[in-house]
């Protein structure tokens, strides 16, 4: 098996399980990593045993590099991911792709220009509840789709947004609650339920200062299927361990709850011989804190793992990856016609 060799862009909080999942993997080598401080890029790279640099030209140089993982603020990710697809490196990019639709569609157009590949990091639809999940509503276990409730109940504290200039504004995060942190849920709803045809939303700044974007947002999505459902996201919920993401989704024939990577509802019309062990390997247990709900540092890399090994097959076999440029815009432009909605005191925004 070809192992590829990966850059870092980046060298923040998210950085460390890239890293991770990089060294973690077979048919990978973490080679280098940029970041624009020299002290921190020397830091990183000490930390995880590769070259470190501080000017972006001279790391995209780095011999052999031929796949870079960008972690940069989320507006600079079309910045950073040009200047990779023009040195002929391909990418996989955090979430968001980017702050709107328009630099999303930039990005892909480079990367086709380049003849790079392209795939975002959304590390929640690899892990083995959500391939169950969406088989049960493939398979039509659930009958007729009729309602979503996902609910993203978060908290960061003052001091997060207080920790980086970027953070919690329009330009560089592109959004809060909802760009930042519930985009992983939001895509999930979409991976499972398919494309909105409208939304409608309420939402704004609540338990926070000093930052330009909302902290709670309630939303009200219609299918493009005839489902309808709700989107509550918020970074405005205390909790000392954190409050688990959660999709419920309700058919004619059945309910779904997955509560972080976990089932707390399983309730199907036809019960068949493999609920009983899905439910023991996959059911809710007494660990209820939600993965980065309440502390962004409390996640684990294999979901990232995983996502990156599919990136890199993909590579090798010259297919799309799972998550490619298009499949990472569904969510920002959801999440963008959420905000133009709240912009338009409410109004039905059509996608």
């Amino acid at each position: 098996m070809e192992t590829y060799k990966i850059g870092i862009i980046g060298a923040g909080v998210i950085a460390d399980f890239h890293a991770q999942a990089i060294q973690a993997m077979d048919g990978a080598e973490l080679v280098a990593a940029f970041a624009r401080k020299e002290d921190k890029a020397a830091a990183f790279a000490s930390k995880y045993d590769c070259q470190g640099y501080s000017d972006l030209d001279t790391f995209l140089a780095h011999p052999d590099m031929q796949v870079v993982t960008i972690c940069s603020v989320s507006g600079a990710h079309l910045d950073h991911a040009t200047a990779a697809a023009n040195a002929g490196k391909h990418i996989i990019c955090e979430k968001p792709l980017e702050i709107t639709t328009e630099r999303i569609d930039q990005m892909i157009r480079v990367c086709e220009e380049n003849n790079v590949s392209l795939s975002g990091v959304f590390p929640r639809r690899f892990n083995d509840s959500t391939h169950i999940f969406k088989q049960v509503i493939e398979e039509g276990r659930l009958g007729k789709i009729v309602l979503c409730d996902t609910a993203i109940k978060w908290w960061r504290s003052q001091e997060y947004y207080d920790s980086g200039a970027w953070r919690g504004t329009w330009d560089l995060d592109g959004g809060g609650a909802l760009m930042n942190q519930s985009i992983h849920t939001i895509d999930l709803m979409l991976h499972l339920l398919g494309d909105v045809s409208s939304v409608s939303a309420s939402g704004g700044l609540e338990a926070h200062k000093d930052i330009e974007v909302e902290d709670v947002v309630v939303a009200i999505v219609e299918f493009k299927s005839g489902a309808r459902g709700v989107i509550q996201a918020s970074t405005a919920c205390f909790s000392n361990t954190g409050l688990p993401a959660s999709i419920h989704i309700c058919g004619d024939h059945g309910s779904i709850m997955m509560v972080d990577d976990k089932f707390s509802i399983w309730d199907l019309k036809n019960h068949q011989s493999d609920d009983d062990k899905i439910l023991a390997e996959h059911g809710i247990y007494e660990d209820t804190s939600g993965a980065g709900a309440a502390d962004p540092k409390a996640i684990d890399f294999l979901w990232h793992q995983r996502n990156f090994e599919n990136a890199l097959h993909a590579l090798r076999k010259g297919e799309k990856p799972a998550v490619d440029g298009m499949e990472g815009r569904r969510a920002v432009e959801l999440i963008t016609a959420i905000y133009k909605s709240i912009q338009n005191d409410g109004s039905k925004i059509s996608l």
